[in-house]
């Protein structure tokens, strides 16, 4: 325990003693689509960036502060709300029904518990760090513990003069970030020690996720951008992938391929299941997966028409994207398998239905309706291949298929994000908010910036993630001993069961 301790404190260091570095947003589509953990087309992500009224007082005929609409901030806090539900219980027995039934509660605390951990941690430094001003890479400091964010705090949206209140961000962005930590955990499930999840999440939180998001989302916001001047000064406080006209709406790369990425390396690092291919590892109850997919798809609508931050027609667009693209993936991967198997299975359709949330979280306020509905059936085939094809390639034990869904779902959506944002096949186009119109769009040049987003988190949630598992695994230890994984870990690591007989 004084190993575990040490190196708690050792992290907690390392996160509040970050640099000053730079923030900004994934560029928007148009003034009304923007998403909190989604980038916008020419204009990124909205970094809810605080008002600055003493600056503006110092302007001679400075214009009156803007208002905060109550409609948007009620649509931005239910929203937030059920990106919540989301994890919990939507992802928590999603999980857990598909884990043997001596590890359900082991799966359930794990993603409780992450939920909770991040939680705490978004408020003492993690949206300080993501959303302020820095460099390319991180944020400064200055809202340690939410310094400074009040009541009267308001936040940018994707529309000039229109604003939310930052706390309603605050809330939002956390959710997104509590999630996709609690994603990594399918990975790894039914061999990790508990002690060592939590203490990984820490790390790879403050070194992964924070400073993807400043890069994705971090920008000044639209009433920067008063003239080119001034909005190539305000781009140039933007973060790095902003700054390369990444689009993601909701969080394709910062959220799936970020999380997928770190638990391929867990499966690899934490070694595969005791028993693998003589045991059967059959899900348990295939009943708590569909219900924990439906609560994913319901809570998804505000994780994806939510990062519009308006109550506008771009969430109306991206809540019909949503809808939509999840039932042709649940349909495609049905009838893929149903050809391939020779039965259509509930695993099937539930894991095709994640695979179209996953494959449209980056495009949904970008794209048409005939473009997610492309993006949801292509997801459905690539992501079965994913789980199947590419798994036994890999080698790897990656129990819940968290790259195989996540990993392959949003490079798919965040690649043809690139091409169905053009206007001519029925997308947004990428606003322009100098001219205050939708710019001239090239595919080839934004499919480019699409490929600098995916190879970007790659590499960094890759390289992240190896430093910190083996950091923990020196310290802590991965994996529980094999007499106690044979056991399960609710008993041995919990001391309970889920069931009585």
């Amino acid at each position: 325990m004084k190993r575990l301790f040490a190196l708690l404190a050792l992290v907690g260091a390392v996160g509040f003693g970050a640099p000053a570095w730079a923030e900004e947003k994934a560029a928007a589509p148009e003034a009304a689509v923007a998403t909190a953990p989604a980038a916008a087309p020419a204009v990124a992500a909205p970094a809810a960036a605080a008002a600055a009224p003493a600056a503006e007082a110092a302007a001679p005929a400075a214009a009156p502060a803007p208002v905060v609409n109550k409609g948007d901030n009620a649509w931005v806090m239910v929203c937030a709300a059920l990106v919540i539900l989301m994890s919990i219980p939507g992802l928590a027995l999603f999980y857990g029904g598909l884990v043997r039934t001596k590890n359900m509660l082991s799966v359930l605390m794990q993603v409780f518990v992450t939920f909770s951990l991040i939680t705490v941690l978004w408020v003492i430094y993690g949206y300080s760090a993501a959303f302020t001003e820095g460099n390319q890479f991180f944020g400064v400091l200055d809202k340690l513990f939410l310094k400074g964010v009040t009541v009267d705090s308001v936040g940018a949206t994707f529309t000039k003069g229109v604003v939310i209140s930052e706390l309603a961000f605050v809330i939002f962005q956390g959710a997104f970030a509590a999630i996709t930590c609690g994603l990594i955990v399918g990975a790894f499930a039914e061999r990790a020690k508990f002690s060592a999840v939590l203490v990984f999440m820490v790390i790879w939180f403050t070194l992964s996720y924070i400073p993807m998001a400043h890069m994705v989302w971090y920008w000044a916001g639209p009433d920067a951008y008063i003239d080119a001047a001034a909005g190539e000064a305000a781009g140039k406080t933007a973060g790095f992938l902003f700054q390369k006209g990444a689009l993601d709406f909701a969080g394709g790369t910062v959220v799936h391929i970020n999380a997928a990425v770190a638990g391929l390396v867990g499966a690899y690092m934490v070694g595969k299941r005791t028993g693998l291919g003589n045991v059967s590892m059959a899900p348990h109850s295939l009943t708590f997966t569909m219900i924990g997919a439906s609560l994913l798809w319901f809570g998804w609508f505000g994780f994806n028409a939510g990062s519009a931050l308006e109550a506008s027609g771009g969430a109306a667009l991206a809540m019909v994207n949503t809808w939509v693209a999840t039932a042709c993936a649940a349909l495609s991967w049905m009838f893929a398998e149903w050809i391939l198997k020779g039965k259509p299975s509930m695993l099937g359709a539930a894991s095709g239905a994640v695979a179209g949330l996953v494959a449209i979280t980056p495009a949904a306020g970008f794209v048409g309706v005939m473009g997610a509905i492309i993006i949801g059936l292509l997801a459905g085939i690539v992501c079965l291949w994913g789980v199947n094809g590419l798994k036994k390639i890999l080698g790897v034990d990656d129990s819940l298929d968290v790259f195989g869904v996540h990993g392959i779902g949003g490079i798919l959506g965040a690649i043809l994000t690139g091409v169905f944002v053009d206007p001519a096949l029925g997308g947004t186009g990428v606003y322009d908010y100098v001219a205050n119109k939708v710019g001239d769009f090239d595919m080839t040049a934004q499919v480019i910036s699409q490929l600098w987003g995916v190879g970007t988190v790659v590499v960094w949630s890759g390289v992240v993630s190896l430093v910190a598992y083996k950091l923990v695994d020196i310290v802590i230890g991965l994996r529980v001993p094999e007499e106690e994984e044979r056991e399960g870990l609710d008993l041995t690591s919990h001391g309970e069961t889920a069931y009585h007989h």
